[in-house]
């Protein structure tokens, strides 16, 4: 089995897809390996590519408030993307770059064991739970994956974008605490 840093090395030297002909940076990963909870985004954004980093721009300053809002900080989780280089004008990445990036993904998750996975946005709660979900009307449940249970919630760009749904990501984010206390409780 790889270690963390061993598969950071080998996706920074990816170019399995053509994400990679743009990119400044690979995007991996970051945060606590030993932690219960991690967070999945679609992929990086320009702030992101440029630092090697993920959520470091405006959604990454939203982010840190609301994981501040359940006490928690970015070294108590860990926090990556579903494609690790940034796609071109901060679109959607496609399906050939996502199956490509996947693999990294099965990796860092299998490494890093979190009981709870939250989805960030749309095209990652499709990824990682179902193709048909619907993140307005699907977010805030938990859908359980062998032991793993995962939260969908909006990313942090829409609400950005629409702020009347900091409302639902606030309900989200204290259920992802809740869930959090009941995996540490037993």
């Amino acid at each position: 089995m790889y270690k963390l840093s061993e598969l950071n090395q080998i996706c920074s030297k990816c170019n399995r897809c053509k994400l990679n002909e743009g990119r400044i940076n690979v995007v991996f990963g970051e945060g606590n390996i030993n932690t219960d909870l991690m967070f999945i985004g679609e992929g990086p954004g320009s702030n992101e590519d440029r630092l090697g980093r993920p959520f470091v721009g405006k959604a990454g300053n939203l982010l840190d408030k609301m994981l501040k809002a359940i006490n928690l900080t970015r070294s108590e989780i860990y926090i990556t993307n579903i494609v690790k280089c940034r796609p071109p004008g901060n679109r959607n990445p496609e399906e050939s770059e996502i199956e490509k990036c996947l693999p990294y993904l099965r990796w860092q998750v299998k490494i890093i064991q979190p009981k709870i996975i939250v989805s960030l946005g749309s095209i990652s709660a499709k990824v990682l739970i179902d193709d048909n979900i619907k993140i307005t009307k699907d977010r805030g449940r938990i859908y359980k994956k062998g032991n793993i249970k995962f939260i969908p919630t909006l990313h942090p760009a829409y609400l950005l974008r629409n702020p009347s749904a900091k409302k639902d990501s606030w309900e989200d984010f204290k259920l992802i605490s809740k869930t959090l206390k009941e995996i540490r409780s037993i």
